[in-house]
């Protein structure tokens, strides 16, 4: 399968994960999740894949610093209702990068383990998520603007809108991908952690 390239040049989220170590899955327990893998699970990249992808890297970098996020202790909480929008969506992408769930995941082992009961909605914050450490209580939170730089809505009407032709349909494709592309290159602008 191919790909857009820049995918490729996207920096990687990399998380020491307990579970996997004890089971052997991975050497060290380290997992290397890049932006082509998150776009592999939902299926497509986009506005909110990207933005939702950032949260998570930036996040993670400003909660833990210098040492490696712990897949597995981390309690996400978005601002949204599952109901609304595409937050399921953006869940999704956080709970396969942090591996935090709310009652669907791993229940865990001998009382390790557990994923469960780390990924809640509809939560009293005026960012987008927060992120806590489990072992410290730490938390950070994260807003996503990326009307900052893009217009996704005029992206889109180029191919769905009233006034859309089979050109500008053909193009529709890059134009999102250089959309996505933007965004990843304009990161500092349209993510704000505090």
């Amino acid at each position: 399968m191919e790909y857009p390239e820049f995918y490729m040049e996207i920096e990687h989220i990399v998380l020491k994960d307990k579970l996997s170590l004890f089971l052997g899955s991975t050497r060290e327990g380290l997992i290397d999740i890049s932006y082509l893998d998150i776009v592999k699970m939902a299926g497509h990249g986009c506005v909110l894949v990207s933005g939702t992808y950032l949260m998570a890297l930036k996040g993670l970098q400003a909660l833990y610093g210098t040492e490696i996020p712990m897949r597995g202790e981390i309690k996400v909480e978005l601002r949204n209702k599952l109901s609304d929008g595409n937050t399921g969506a953006s869940a999704q992408v956080l709970s396969n990068i942090t591996g935090a769930t709310s009652d669907t995941g791993f229940k865990g082992i001998n009382g390790k383990f557990n994923r469960r009961d780390l990924l809640f909605f509809g939560a009293d914050i005026t960012s987008n998520v927060r992120f806590t450490r489990l072992d410290t209580n730490a938390s950070v939170e994260v807003s996503y603007s990326p009307e900052r730089v893009v217009n996704s809505g005029a992206i889109m009407q180029s191919a769905l809108g009233p006034n859309a032709t089979e050109e500008s349909r053909k193009k529709f494709p890059v134009q999102w991908q250089d959309m996505v592309k933007t965004i990843f290159q304009h990161a500092d602008e349209v993510i704000e952690v505090s």
